[in-house]
């Protein structure tokens, strides 16, 4: 199904939405459900518009329809970084439905190195207090699935890319989920994918930036209108814009948080 988006997305809108129970962990309704429509069935997470707290920072808009506005942007950028994600109605009311992803359980993309400088093939985050007196540098793995998915995040002004929120899948996608806090007007980016910051875009990351500035002016944008602010379409229109004029990935700034809290 996640490799055939336009059907998994036809299933998500218009299948009869199950609900089998509800995730403890988050911190706002998260339902684990199933949806099925003339004979195909398939797994997915529903977050109803009523099980959102308020965030004094985020007070216009809901975290639903912000994660549905994420696959929208990650969907035209060609990269399938996000998985496919709708609103609707469902059993509790209106809320965003998206697609089950299942973790593989074996790979590791974030890690813990004792050692002053990241291994090769790792990147730093920064050093973390593993108790006892004791530091480790945190890194993650210097995999393109990532480096796209900073980009993607800068773009969408992340403001929780946290471990957790990273889903490698068992196919060997890399997915990114939990996008409730984006695409706010001043820059909250804060992520764990700082270990690019400051270097050039690859070609592959500009021509994708350069289609998402024309598409966010057109079909894109239009398509944003509903789920966000007319403020929020143009920042992500000016963030894109700067992405470019800058050709490079962003660096931590001073004013917010670079890293989220807990980490993982």
């Amino acid at each position: 199904m996640a490799a055939d988006p336009q059907r998994a997305l036809a299933l998500l809108r218009a299948g009869d939405l199950t609900v089998h129970g509800q995730l403890s962990d988050a911190s706002n309704a998260v339902l684990y459900c199933t949806v099925a429509l003339d004979g195909q069935e398939a797994v997915c997470v529903y977050k109803p518009v009523d099980g959102e707290r308020p965030l004094w920072d985020f007070p216009d808009g809901t975290l639903a329809a912000r994660e549905v506005a994420a696959y929208e942007v990650a969907a035209a950028a060609g990269w399938a970084l996000v998985p496919p994600t709708v609103l609707r109605d469902g059993p509790a009311g209106e809320g965003m439905v998206q697609l089950w992803v299942e973790p593989d359980p074996q790979a590791q993309l974030l890690a813990l190195q004792d050692a002053e400088e990241a291994e090769p093939g790792w990147l730093p985050i920064a050093r973390a207090d593993v108790g006892g007196g004791r530091t480790a540098l945190l890194v993650h793995a210097d995999d393109p699935r990532l480096r796209r998915l900073a980009v993607l995040d800068a773009v969408l002004n992340n403001a929780d890319r946290k471990g957790g929120h990273l889903l490698p899948a068992v196919d060997g996608r890399l997915y990114g989920i939990d996008h409730g806090v984006t695409f706010a007007v001043p820059g909250k980016l804060r992520t764990l994918l700082w270990g690019w910051a400051g270097e050039p875009l690859p070609e592959e990351a500009l021509e994708v930036l350069r289609k998402l500035g024309a598409d966010l002016a057109g079909a894109l944008g239009e398509r944003l209108r509903p789920l966000l602010t007319a403020a929020e379409v143009a920042a992500t229109r000016q963030r894109v814009a700067a992405l470019l004029d800058e050709g490079r990935h962003p660096e931590p700034g001073g004013d917010w948080p670079a890293v989220p809290w807990p980490p993982i």
